[in-house]
């Protein structure tokens, strides 16, 4: 069935949107602001924290990227105005890196600005390796500004450990994800057990420094890991969290990790490139077909048996 389910996945970016959407619902909390945060809201209803973003990277003109940079502006002022417990995620390249590298990073240091005036945390998402050093470069310069600011850090890249080590300060906020770029083997770790144990050495070491580390992974076995250093370090729940995408299934790993008191926040991506985003997503679990699918038949075989 999984081979199916990657079949089905992998012929996704050619179907319509229309036939994409239900596979798509369970991981994007809407296309607009309004959409996201009722989700957000729910979500910390059930007490969970989020981290809201924009779907998106990669603008082409500069209208495009002030239109992005004051979208993120309402969204900072939308969380401040409902007390919720949110942080934005953005990508410089969504502002405008790449194709105007000052513009980016002036739209990046305005947004330090207004989540600072807000009380709104605000964290760099990282992209692929070109942009690696600029980004936490950019991240330093903003952090002067809004001591609330956050990046990232890939688990798969060989310098990342290294990186960790040349960042560590009292305000450092550091997401360690594994990685969903493909990177080339001079300078990323290809084998899923040898990243996993990087991701460790890693918490290890942001956890032995000064720093807050946002644990970002889906991945069941990892979080045993990471559960046992912690408990095995006694590492305070405030020097941590668990961080996951919205929609994706967990069983009851999140209410297991809030119920030790351990804070796990959700990241809800929204907005109008929800597809590219869902394909993707299907790709790196397509057994989310099954389940949609099953609602399908399930739906159909009420509907045909109440006719």
């Amino acid at each position: 069935m999984l081979g199916i389910n990657s079949f089905i996945a992998a012929l996704m970016p050619f179907f319509p949107k229309w036939f994409v959407r239900p596979f798509a619902k369970p991981y994007v909390a809407g296309e607009t602001l309004d959409e996201a945060i009722e989700i957000v809201r729910q979500l910390n209803a059930d007490g969970f924290a989020a981290t809201m973003d924009i779907l998106g990277e990669f603008v082409e003109s500069k209208d495009e990227a002030n239109e992005i940079k004051d979208a993120y502006t309402q969204v900072i002022q939308c969380i401040a105005e409902n007390d919720l417990d949110s942080t934005i995620s953005v990508k410089l390249t969504h502002l405008g890196l790449g194709m105007d590298d000052a513009l980016g990073e002036a739209h990046m240091m305005a947004l330090a600005d207004v989540g600072k005036d807000n009380n709104v945390g605000v964290t760099i998402d990282m992209e692929n390796s070109p942009y690696t050093t600029q980004t936490f470069e950019i991240y330093k310069r903003a952090l002067a500004v809004h001591d609330r600011m956050g990046t990232v850090i890939q688990a798969y890249l060989f310098r990342s450990l290294d990186d960790i080590k040349h960042l560590d300060a009292p305000l450092l906020n550091l997401r360690i994800c594994k990685g969903i770029y493909k990177e080339s083997p001079d300078i990323a770790i290809q084998e899923r057990t040898a990243i996993n144990d990087n991701y460790v050495e890693m918490t290890k070491a942001l956890l032995n420094g000064s720093g807050y580390a946002c644990l970002a992974t889906h991945d069941l076995s990892l979080i045993d890991r990471l559960e046992a250093l912690i408990e095995s370090e006694n590492i305070p729940s405030d020097r941590f969290e668990f961080q996951v995408l919205y929609g994706v299934p967990m069983g009851n790993r999140l209410e297991e990790l809030k119920a030790k008191g351990y804070k796990v926040r959700v990241y809800v991506p929204f907005g109008e490139a929800w597809f590219e985003y869902s394909v993707r997503r299907l790709k790196e679990n397509p057994k989310i077909i099954s389940y949609v699918m099953g609602n399908w038949f399930k739906k159909l075989s009420v509907h045909l048996f109440e006719s």
